[in-house]
């Protein structure tokens, strides 16, 4: 699975640093045109992702995860294949959409992974397997960026789409799906939809976590639409696709480095605790982005928000494999996919208006605001649960005296 998500990975963000790049050879648009159809066409694919994750999920529930995971990939190709072909900004926007229908292959395999895992690993296992597609993500762009320069857009859309596939093809013979049971089997198919959503809703702290996805992927994914444009403004056009594809692999690295070490670590003195900090030290450091005169100035604080950025997500999915039980984990586990794509969604296309309207360094402002507040969020549903239970287990101590 690390290698189907290795390839899964690099072929989908080999295209994001030329996306703005791609829409500019369809016409003579202006910078302000580009920019939002940048975010559109960039986020449409979650717009479909948000609407079929959980549909997915219980699909995957009933019939194994490994048939949707081939599934995916065989859609996820063909979408990429036909995008080499596409001649005008409404092609790509619809084939964008097309692709979001079979976009959730990456959270799909971490569903399959955690409810395989025990849960006192689970951060560390998560973690390892999250480097599979940060490596991918790592060397995506910067390869991605090379072959757009060399070969043109087109080819490269072509060529990246026989990765796509070879991923299904490891699936398909290199994965064996063990259909695992909760030791409270006659539990097993007796979880309605409604009765998982009173689940996660009675849970104050699983709530805030779930929500927090959504934001979290708002503040991400804000400035990826218009990363390469952000970048031809500071360094000028001259290799401006490998240029792009430095920034985004850079937060790649960070996010390779640390992301196991952040996964370890929340198995020892807890999730929520681990979440906290890394929220804060994304919003810290996001904020000088707004500020940068030089290429390597934002490769560096894109290496320093990929550190902070990656030891969410392996975090967050082991929180809710400990919070949920086995046989709900895969719907909620569903849900948490289904809030980050919302948030995938409104993230490109509010960075996109934002820098059409005020100008680049807004989209910095208002991401480091987002995250920072993310923290203050999950810092105060945390204490107020660990402040309510002590009291609750003070007061039965006293109870029982």
């Amino acid at each position: 699975m690390w290698f189907a998500n290795f390839f899964i990975a690099g072929s989908i963000t080999v295209v994001l640093p030329f996306i703005s790049l791609y829409i500019e050879e369809f016409g003579d648009f202006s910078d302000s045109y580009v920019q939002t159809w940048s975010g559109w066409i960039f986020g449409i694919t979650f717009v479909a992702a948000f609407i079929f994750s959980p549909i997915w999920g219980k699909i995957g529930d009933k019939y194994g995860r490994k048939k949707i995971l081939i599934l995916s990939s065989a859609g996820l190709g063909v979408s990429v294949l036909l995008m080499g072909f596409a001649d005008s900004v409404w092609e790509l926007f619809l084939l964008r959409l097309f692709m979001g229908v079979f976009t959730g292959f990456i959270p799909m395999s971490q569903a399959l992974i955690s409810t395989q895992t025990p849960k006192e690993v689970a951060g560390r296992v998560l973690g390892t397997l999250q480097t599979g597609s940060i490596t991918g993500s790592l060397m995506g762009p910067m390869i991605g960026g090379s072959l757009a320069d060399i070969f043109g857009f087109e080819s490269t859309f072509k060529w990246i789409s026989v990765t796509i596939f070879l991923s299904g093809i490891i699936v398909l013979f290199g994965i064996r799906e063990v259909m695992l049971k909760s030791s409270d089997d006659a539990k097993q198919t007796s979880y309605s939809s409604k009765e998982v959503l009173l689940h996660i809703i009675g849970n104050p702290v699983l709530f805030v976590v779930m929500l927090i996805s959504a934001l979290v992927q708002i503040a991400h994914f804000s400035i990826q639409p218009i990363l390469s444009l952000y970048v031809a403004d500071i360094h000028g056009e001259a290799n401006i696709a490998f240029f792009s594809g430095m920034a985004f692999s850079a937060a790649g690295l960070g996010n390779l480095l640390m992301t196991k070490r952040w996964g370890r670590l929340g198995d020892r003195i807890g999730y929520v605790k681990v979440m906290i900090f890394l929220l804060f030290m994304a919003g810290i450091v996001y904020f000088p982005g707004a500020f940068v005169t030089s290429i390597w100035q934002l490769i560096i604080l894109r290496f320093l928000l990929g550190i902070s950025i990656g030891g969410i997500i392996p975090v967050r999915i082991a929180y809710i494999r400990q919070e949920a039980p086995i046989s709900m984990q895969g719907e909620v586990l569903g849900y948490n996919t289904s809030l980050r794509f919302f948030g995938n969604i409104i993230g490109p296309a509010l960075g996109g208006m934002l820098s059409g309207l005020f100008g680049f360094s807004a989209v910095f402002f208002v991401t480091s605001g987002l995250l920072i507040l993310s923290g203050m969020i999950t810092l105060i549903a945390w204490y107020k649960h660990e402040h309510g239970s002590k009291r609750h287990r003070k007061r039965s101590h006293t109870f029982s005296h």
